[in-house]
């Protein structure tokens, strides 16, 4: 064997191949894991349940093509995304540290930009699978309803889905940076989407009368909104509550450009800020 091949042999892979390789070998690792198919048996129970409710109460879904798809995939769909970013980023990279694994990867010649960015591509891989079965169910359920005639705004709605994935993922991975214990970040992110975003953006801002501007769920609102016809105003659109009427409930909608450029920045942003606390932290 000539010195060439040895150099050849022995030479480092590129930032690039070291993030296909990681994020190869981690989507494999999500295949063969078991909240894989937890996560891919709560996917299909959600579009079963939503399909026989279709079945049975028909009218209230199928009105009309654009009624349908706003009522079966604007419900629902973002709640498949959170979980997704929930079950594969919430602890992808602090399991680094409590696990001990990054122990036998940091050493190697292996940056640590292509390991983060690498399992976030696996992340965004294996939350992709999820979010393609569900639209199939979507669209299967609407053809057996509408034959063929799927709206545009239904791919749009589906861009969206795709950017709001991205901004959840590198959300959650931007929690996993910050902690080493991967039961705190998974809870700090649960806690987050499912009570703290949904109760500020549904009732103490709009009891404000403050837009939410800067919560990544309002600006997911698009997913939806743009299934309806008209596109919901922007707002603020008031109702008074109680029975005095005396408390006065402000109601806005992020219109298109305002909704991609909310999850845009929480995808940047947290991307960015997440990679360097990764970069920074000391295996302890």
């Amino acid at each position: 064997m000539t010195n060439e091949q040895n150099i050849s042999n022995n030479t480092v892979p590129d930032s690039m191949s070291q993030v296909g390789i990681i994020a190869k070998y981690t989507f494999l690792d999500y295949l063969r894991s078991r909240r894989f198919f937890v996560l891919l048996i709560i996917t299909v129970l959600i579009g079963v349940i939503l399909t026989v409710l279709v079945h049975f109460r028909s009218a209230a879904f199928t009105s009309s093509n654009l009624d349908f798809y706003s009522s079966y995939w604007g419900s629902a769909v973002t709640f498949v995304i959170i979980l997704s970013g929930i079950f594969f980023g919430g602890d992808a990279v602090s399991g680094e540290f409590q696990n001990k694994t990054g122990y036998f990867t940091i050493p190697n010649p292996i940056r640590r930009s292509s390991i983060y960015i690498g399992k976030w591509l696996a992340a965004f891989v294996a939350s992709t699978v999820m979010f393609a079965i569900f639209a199939v169910f979507t669209i299967a359920t609407g053809a057996y309803f509408f034959g063929s005639n799927i709206p545009y705004q239904f791919g749009e709605s589906l861009l969206f889905a795709l950017l709001y994935l991205a901004a959840v993922l590198s959300f959650t991975f931007f929690f996993s940076s910050m902690f080493k214990s991967s039961v705190i970040s998974v809870i700090v992110t649960v806690i987050l989407f499912f009570f703290v975003f949904n109760l500020l953006d549904s009732f103490v801002l709009p009891l404000a009368g403050i837009e939410p501007w800067f919560i990544i769920t309002y600006g997911a609102g698009i997913i939806g909104n743009v299934l309806t016809s008209p596109f919901p105003p922007h707002g603020p659109l008031s109702a008074p509550l109680g029975p005095r009427r005396l408390i006065t409930l402000s109601t806005f909608n992020a219109t298109i450009p305002e909704g991609l450029a909310i999850l845009a920045l929480y995808f940047i942003i947290t991307a960015i800020i997440g990679l360097y606390l990764f970069e920074k932290k000391e295996f302890t």
